[in-house]
């Protein structure tokens, strides 16, 4: 594996892990493990070719609640068909921590239709890229019927890159995010569907040479049906779907906007 990874890893990786076990380590409330398998045409960027490639896609993901807050991350490994330095053999992740005002208080902390404030600490990692973020902010939790959940988080988007000089790619200005991430879980006959995923808005900003990082738009919702219901009579515990992905400016080049529909099987535990 390559020695940028391992530099990640020591550094970055370990570091969230962290983060994200300490408030683990406490009494959950409830807890939601997944292992995800996508497969799909991902697009390279505009200078690196923009060519389609076949990806395989895992992903560990967790979300859970806790006594003042909640919790949720995933770590993705990813793989195309093309050895072209894209998306080859590359890690992901993300974590956030929320601590709910309405939870540390002991009384609904919200307004109108917002049932729930929270202050949200998030963090991303990427590997290859030699990639750190760090993102601060509030989460706005929506009381929306026929929703499991639906929220805003409104955070900064601060760079703690190494940057070109320590071999990733070049370091950022700080920016911020807006992200809203929902489930939506609906029946037809005895059929169990759901709608999960989220979209979010990142400013633009510059790089370290002064090039300009256009501000993204990036749209995820997975369309799941409950197969576990069908072939084992337990629901929720496995998923056959299609995750569709709009991304405009991705990764902030903007000669390079994705469309693109991705398999999907999900394990539940």
């Amino acid at each position: 594996m390559k020695a940028i990874f391992s530099r990640c890893c020591s550094k970055s990786l370990i570091g969230a892990l962290t983060l994200c076990l300490s408030p683990l380590s406490l009494a959950s409330e409830w807890s939601v493990n997944e292992v995800h398998l996508q497969r799909g045409q991902i697009e390279a960027l505009s200078f690196l070719g923009g060519a389609k490639a076949n990806t395989t896609i895992i992903t560990f993901q967790h979300a859970s609640g806790w006594e003042y807050g909640s919790n949720f991350f995933f770590i993705d490994r990813i793989d195309d068909d093309v050895d072209d330095g894209f998306n080859d053999k590359d890690w992901y992740g993300e974590w956030y921590t929320t601590l709910s005002l309405s939870k540390m208080r002991g009384e609904k902390t919200g307004f109108g239709a917002v049932k729930d404030i929270g202050l949200i600490m998030g963090f991303n990692w990427a590997a290859d890229a030699d990639v750190t973020k760090y993102l601060p902010g509030v989460r706005l939790s929506w009381d929306v019927p026929g929703f499991a959940f639906l929220n805003t988080d409104i955070t900064a988007y601060i760079d703690d890159s190494d940057g070109v000089a320590e071999g990733g790619v070049p370091a950022q200005d700080d920016s911020f995010m807006i992200d809203v991430n929902w489930a939506y879980p609906f029946e037809v006959g005895e059929q169990s569907f759901s709608i999960v995923g989220h979209m979010e808005y990142i400013d633009s900003r510059k790089d370290e040479f002064g090039n300009d990082v256009e501000s993204w738009v990036l749209a995820q919702p997975q369309f799941r049906w409950d197969l576990g219901r069908q072939v084992m009579n337990e629901k929720d515990k496995m998923f056959l779907g299609i995750e569709f992905q709009y991304w405009r400016n991705k990764l902030g080049d903007a000669n390079t906007d994705e469309t693109t529909a991705q398999f999907l099987f999900v394990m539940r535990f």
